[in-house]
């Protein structure tokens, strides 16, 4: 070996071992993504050349670099289990049976973000309690009236016996995601509920699904159903209606956008509504009219209110 250095090994230097090298091999080995801890200098004392720097790029990619990228070769068995597994078998169910059409409209929702902090600013009553105001008591508030005019969407279908149950109560399931996997607690008899009682009942049900104490009852019976990820809601989705129901009402998150108004642009609330339907019992026209009954009322809040 030459300067009675040995032959470079690839071996790495011991922890806290500064290499020796001069200034250019430094700046080459930093060029180059090397660390000149795992070169093995060939010159006195261990120094290293040029020419270890060659056979160490020689040895090829499977010697450290100093980014310190590495690769994970390790595959992780997680067993699909209890309400995962359930929840995955009725999304597969519902893809498998159900004919999907999504559909998509834009809300300006300022004027209802408007009435809603006001309300949520507005003096109580003594001795009333009133939970604060979401924007999920307005929609189903929305969705309430909608369906008067459309009752088919507020329906099971079983498909098997080829019968449509339509149902005057309106049960509306919120999905919700708690720590153990995505539930649908279920509003009973939303028709009969005001903006305050639905509010009230859906942040009840929402902490009994999150403290994992909902009944089966609960959890269960929903006509239709509401799904929100709230500001991660995205810009659109395409929502898995919840078999056997025929229709599923999906919320994006707001954001403000400027709008032409005709002769200039101005700053709105805006929010999509993502909705999808069973395309083998709801056509698409009437899909389309739901929506836009529901952006009527969401657009001019105050129709929420007058029966």
């Amino acid at each position: 070996a030459r300067g009675g250095g040995t032959a470079p090994s690839g071996a790495p230097r011991p922890e806290g071992e500064k290499p020796l090298a001069s200034p250019a091999i430094r700046l080459r080995a930093r060029e180059a993504g090397i660390d000149l801890r795992q070169v093995v200098g060939s010159g006195p004392a261990g120094r290293i050349s040029h020419e270890d720097i060659d056979a160490f790029l020689a040895r090829g990619p499977q010697v450290a670099r100093t980014s310190g990228l590495a690769r994970n070769d390790g595959v992780e068995d997680i067993k699909v289990i209890g309400l995962r597994r359930k929840i995955a078998e009725k999304m597969a169910l519902a893809k498998s049976r159900i004919a999907h059409i999504t559909y998509v409209e834009e809300i300006d929702v300022t004027a209802l973000e408007e009435l809603r902090a006001a309300l949520n600013k507005e003096k109580r009553p003594a001795g009333a309690e009133r939970p604060k105001l979401t924007l999920l008591p307005f929609l189903m508030r929305a969705m309430v009236k909608a369906i008067a005019d459309q009752p088919q969407l507020n329906a099971l279908f079983d498909d098997e016996a080829g019968i449509i149950h339509q149902h005057g109560g309106v049960h509306i399931g919120i999905a919700a995601q708690t720590p153990s996997g995505l539930v649908v607690p279920v509003v009973k008899h939303a028709e009969a509920r005001d903006i305050w009682e639905s509010a009230a009942e859906l942040n009840r049900l929402a902490e009994a699904a999150k403290s994992g104490t909902a009944s089966r009852d609960e959890l269960s019976g929903s006509t239709i159903t509401i799904t929100s990820l709230g500001a991660m809601g995205g810009v659109a989705t395409t929502p898995v209606i919840n078999h056997p129901e025929v229709a599923i009402v999906g919320v994006n998150k707001m954001m403000m956008r400027p709008v032409w108004d005709g002769t200039q642009f101005i700053p709105r609330k805006m929010m999509n509504l993502s909705s999808s339907f069973d395309h083998r019992v709801i056509d698409g026209w009437d899909a389309a009219v739901f929506i836009q009954r529901i952006k009527t009322l969401l657009e001019t809040p105050a129709l929420i209110f007058v029966d």
